[in-house]
């Protein structure tokens, strides 16, 4: 028997419950490599929940590398999957403009990274703004403090823990001008001229840049299907840090599986260094619940950067660090020297659409279109290109590659591609093995409704018979 204490009077979900303690127990060891579960059927009905709130528990689980099943003998826990426990710092604390093409006329742009504008919550939205700045008191107008308002980091620190397993404190969190931002004060807050920093292998050009700029030298990691590559980490370097995006890689879209997240901590904790977990725009994902954040595993080593420009809009400009507690103070310091603070009214409306549960609607609500939109491209592309397209890293995101083996783009292709009126991207752009990624395209589709999805792949098939 598998005892599971459920807790209906609580404000989480019962998958979540029963997916929480069967997680938590794998990583502390309770539940060892090899043990089988009972059945769905079974593990419902002593728990006294629907047998559909186990499978959904038992499928996250799956998903994430906890567990493994096999045919006709059962469900079991993954090997692997075990990470020593060390004690939670946070349990102590308790109480650049758009591309121009964008808004070309007749210009079918697959620009990665963009929401649907049109279906920002702007009646809501204006709503609160007026309450806000209609109760608000005078003193919220004059100078405040470089992490942000008390109200936005409280009621993120909730939402996070709860949507994305994130543990910390209010006091660990620091309101930034977006993702931008967080990743500049991350750079300049641990990197010094001579310093190592890891990074995955594609991954974004302009991120690679910024350390550089610090005068950082960058070691890559080759990623494949499932993120990166951990076994391929670097026994003798001594990296300040390791920059990665374990719940949606860009631009290849992997999830990296439980194993490999504890190969990274592991890897961190011998090596001494951080880990800087880039959460890129993770919460749309379309197979299962988002996958839980590396920052929960390892809260004192990982620093943690989201960013509201994907589930709103990036005009709002509103992003955030999480830091281990040794770092909160200098990180402070750091922002108040960037920018002061960000505008305090914007984040007391933030605060109260995320109170009012507004943004977890409009999650769920984006989601459906964007799966709609991913579909529709899927399609068009299967459509076009039968057996000669791949598609790769379509789980989650507003983003998918598309991979035609045998084929080589380059940038004399994208332009020839541009004369047939669509724009697309270049994985290679971001690689530093540039040669195996000369046949992939990244194609995003989150801001195009489906009729330009349609017609963008129509005319890249005109403009590759032509190439």
């Amino acid at each position: 028997m598998l005892w599971i204490p459920i807790d209906r009077s609580l404000d989480m979900p019962l998958i979540g419950q029963v997916y929480g303690q069967i997680r938590d127990r794998i990583l502390k060891g309770e539940l060892p490599s090899g043990e089988k579960l009972p059945s769905t059927r079974e593990l419902s009905g002593e728990l006294k929940v629907s047998r559909n709130v186990v499978l959904e528990a038992y499928d996250q689980l799956l998903a994430e590398g906890f567990l493994i099943s096999r045919r006709g003998a059962g469900t079991f826990v993954a090997e692997g999957a075990c990470l020593e426990q060390r004690r939670r710092v946070t349990e102590a604390m308790a109480p650049s403009a758009y591309d121009n093409l964008l808004r070309d006329e007749g210009i079918v742009n697959f620009r990665s990274g963009i929401p649907a504008l049109d279906r920002f919550p702007r009646r809501i939205w204006a709503q609160l703004s007026s309450a806000v700045w209609n109760e608000a008191s005078s003193a919220v107008l004059g100078y405040d403090t470089p992490e942000g308002r008390p109200e936005l980091r409280h009621v993120l620190a909730q939402y996070l823990l709860k949507s994305r397993g994130v543990y910390c404190h209010p006091d660990q969190l620091v309101i930034t001008s977006g993702a931008t931002q967080a990743l500049s004060l991350v750079s300049k807050l641990l990197l010094s001229p001579g310093d190592e920093v890891i990074m995955e292998d594609p991954i974004t050009c302009d991120i690679q840049a910024m350390f550089q700029a610090q005068g950082a030298a960058i070691r890559f990691v080759p990623v494949d299907e499932h993120g990166m590559q951990t076994a391929l980490l670097p026994q003798e370097s001594s990296p300040k840090f390791v920059f990665i995006t374990p719940s949606h890689q860009y631009p290849l879209g992997g999830a990296l599986p439980i194993q490999r997240r504890i190969q990274m901590i592991q890897y961190a904790r011998t090596h001494d260094c951080y880990l800087v977990e880039d959460d890129y725009d993770s919460e749309f994902r379309y197979e299962g619940p988002p996958v839980s954040s590396l920052q929960g595993l390892e809260p004192d080593r990982v620093l943690y950067i989201g960013s509201f420009s994907k589930i709103l809009s990036p005009a709002l400009r509103m992003g955030y660090l999480i830091l281990p507690m040794p770092l909160v103070e200098s990180c402070r310091r750091l922002k108040w020297y960037a920018d002061l603070h960000k505008p305090s009214m914007d984040q007391l409306i933030l605060a109260r659409f995320m109170e009012g549960g507004y943004l977890e609607r409009h999650i769920a609500k984006m989601k459906k279109l964007y799966k709609s939109r991913r579909d529709c491209l899927i399609d068009c592309l299967r459509s076009a290109f039968p057996g000669r397209v791949n598609i790769i890293g379509d789980s989650t995101g507003l983003h998918l590659v598309a991979e035609f083996p045998g084929r080589r783009f380059d940038e004399e292709a994208v332009r020839r591609i541009k004369r047939m009126g669509v724009k697309v991207y270049l994985v290679e752009e971001h690689a530093n093995d540039k040669e195996a990624q000369r046949s992939r395209l990244i194609l995003g589709y989150g801001h195009l409704p489906k009729e330009d999805i349609q017609e963008g792949i129509a005319r890249l098939s005109r403009a590759l018979l032509g190439m």
